[in-house]
């Protein structure tokens, strides 16, 4: 039987306030506190939800999506973040904390920063596409801001 929109959205908001409360380092366990609050789900179904929301597994246990937030209130990615370098002309690599990368990544893809084409990441780097080289500068100039490393 097909899922609803509502019921979807009401397994992901549990999903997030469940990750805010405790940490949860496998899947099936997610499934089981979700159903001890009487929503249905699968290991597939969490699983489609967690990269739905962009959360990650970060060491031992599945994290919360980071958010944009305004430039005076620098986002917590910057704990994971070790390096910044630029790549060539329109190529940055940041290094950070293993397990780390796809939060940073989604990070920087929900942020909405004109200079990003695209980020591509792994267990520890994540490669940032710009359109062109004073893209990369400014981008360059912005990351510093917020991974001052």
């Amino acid at each position: 039987m097909p899922i609803t929109r509502e019921n979807r959205e009401r397994r992901q908001r549990a999903i997030r306030e469940i990750l805010q409360d405790q940490p949860v380092g496998r899947q099936s366990e997610l499934v089981a506190l979700l159903e001890q609050q009487g929503i249905p789900a699968t290991q597939s179904s969490v699983s489609r939800d967690l990269r739905e929301l962009g959360i990650a597994k970060l060491g031992e246990a599945y994290a919360p999506a980071l958010t944009t937030q305004p430039a005076d209130n620098p986002p917590p990615p910057a704990d994971f973040v070790r390096s910044v370098r630029n790549a060539g002309a329109n190529l940055m690599v940041i290094r950070t904390a293993i397990g780390a990368a796809s939060r940073v990544a989604v990070y920087l893809d929900r942020s909405g920063w004109p200079e990003i084409v695209g980020t591509i990441s792994g267990d520890d780097t994540v490669f940032i596409a710009t359109e062109s080289g004073a893209a990369q500068q400014r981008l360059t100039a912005r990351l510093r801001t917020y991974f001052p490393c």
